[in-house]
């Protein structure tokens, strides 16, 4: 008798072990936390939390406020990181409400900032979402824009001597960044130059130093602008701009990548 009671318990806990892992009662899928003791969640898990009509999520937005205010995940709160205690108190009372922290990205530290000081103070489920608003945004996610969202900004550019000049020198300073589609690239791109397709670009953006001078171009001005915008918003603060169009018509070399 003690025998199956004690495989009827057993059976019991590996039950509610599964209903956990797979999300059942709006709990979060079990997800390893890391040495700093927060999960890091990506775009996917992330939107199915939010999804989740039984779980209690709390998105925190760890940027400054006039960057929530231009756009920001829809729903999420400004707790700004370097104000983080005096705005604390916009955080849920209970400890044990999901917490998930963002902000500008992979390379942008206010998110896990902000989560090791709510970890600090008593909170026992949090997480961030370390690909960020660009991420969020360039996936077609639910975002509130702001009055000032669609402002256009007024880009820095080179002229193409001015770029050719720069790939002489041999410079290790800047990166050129063709956001045309690979096929586009492969049939002849700016030498040197590296393909990160605009649609992705926030995505694939972790790959470029944020100390060195990042120069988007595309063909006629649209794509690269768009990345150029990204790249603002990711945090980079050297950027510039180039149209191939006008390098083409200089008569200024072209690299091809075709088999």
């Amino acid at each position: 008798m003690r025998k199956k009671k004690l495989l009827f318990t057993l059976l019991l806990t590996l039950l509610f072990s599964i209903l956990s892992v797979v999300g059942v009662y709006g709990e979060t899928p079990a997800v390893p936390k890391n040495k700093d003791g927060y999960t890091i969640v990506d775009t996917i898990g992330l939107k199915r939390m939010l999804d989740t009509e039984s779980a209690d999520v709390v998105v925190v937005d760890a940027r400054n406020p006039e960057e929530y205010q231009e756009v920001h995940i829809k729903g999420a709160i400004n707790v700004p990181q370097k104000k983080f205690k005096k705005y604390a108190d916009l955080l849920p009372k209970e400890k044990f409400v999901q917490i998930v922290f963002y902000c500008n990205g992979v390379k942008c530290g206010k998110s896990r900032k902000a989560a090791k000081a709510a970890l600090e103070m008593g909170y026992e489920r949090i997480f961030v979402y370390a690909d960020g608003m660009p991420v969020w945004e360039e996936k077609g996610m639910p975002i509130y824009a702001g009055p000032d969202y669609e402002k256009r900004i007024e880009t820095s550019k080179l002229t193409p001597a001015e770029l050719n000049t720069l790939i002489q020198s041999k410079a290790d300073t800047f990166t050129v960044v063709d956001v045309r589609d690979p096929e586009e690239f492969n049939k002849g791109h700016i030498p040197g130059a590296i393909n990160i397709p605009s649609p992705t670009f926030a995505s694939q953006s972790e790959v470029l130093d944020k100390e060195k001078q990042i120069i988007v171009y595309c063909n006629g001005g649209g794509r690269s602008y768009n990345a150029y915008r990204k790249l603002m918003k990711l945090g980079y603060k050297d950027i510039r701009q180039v149209l191939f169009f006008d390098w083409q018509e200089e008569g200024l070399p072209v690299e091809k990548s075709e088999e």
